[in-house]
């Protein structure tokens, strides 16, 4: 099996990570976290590889993370994905303070639920459902290579915030302690801010499955 190739940007005001990932032999790609303005840098990728985009996964349905869902589906015919969950938070965006531009609906199309997998070409990610940030987020785990995309699940050093509505720290401690379970070489792609791994993150995380709680 061919390694997955990956692209990265940093996009929009709250710097959200934003990747498109393809299989090099079929040339199928899926984009996580479609935050605005990323559509120029989307299509450019796609155009300068003859790759074909056939998903766009929201790891949540926050609006840094959404923002450009709607204009990527509609210039490559991707299709997009979330957790039920947070499906409203696609169809009908509610930012808690106002964005510098308007988020723009979108409809999703195919539903992300524990255990599934994301498959483009030959290539397969595992769907885990980690609530606790939003009701519906998720991580997206490549066994293959050992790459967790972990939304605003897990950052280096931190997880996401659970102060919004929706949020709830009890139930991100148990989300975080079932990514201690994975392997210390795991690398860790989080939604804002530097990749990390497992082992890095080792030492809180295992504090968090003991306790069953965030540090304090």
């Amino acid at each position: 099996m061919n390694p997955m190739e990956r692209l990265h940007a940093v996009v929009g005001p709250v710097s959200t990570n934003v990747h498109v990932l393809a299989d090099p032999g079929s040339r199928e790609a899926i984009a996580i976290d479609t935050a605005i303005p990323c559509l120029d840098w989307v299509s450019g990728a796609l155009e300068e590889r003859g790759w074909t985009l056939k998903l766009i996964v929201s790891t949540h349905g926050h609006w840094d993370h959404i923002g450009d869902n709607a204009a990527v589906s509609e210039h490559t015919g991707a299709r997009i994905a979330v957790h039920a969950a947070d499906r409203h938070m696609l169809e009908a965006p509610a930012p808690l303070f106002p964005p510098p531009f308007e988020i723009p609906p979108s409809v999703p199309a195919v539903e992300l639920a524990e255990g599934g997998e994301v498959r483009f070409g030959e290539l397969r990610l595992r769907v885990l459902h980690t609530p606790g940030h939003t009701p519906g987020s998720v991580c997206l785990l490549d066994e293959d290579e050992g790459v967790l995309y972990s939304g605003d699940t897990l950052f280096a050093s931190g997880w996401g915030r659970t102060d919004l509505p929706g949020g709830d720290a009890g139930v991100i401690a148990t989300s975080l302690a079932r990514l201690a379970d994975l392997d210390d070489r795991v690398t860790v792609h989080p939604g804002h801010g530097a990749s990390t791994t497992i082992g890095r993150e080792r030492s809180w995380l295992d504090v968090v499955r003991t306790s069953g709680r965030l540090p304090a």
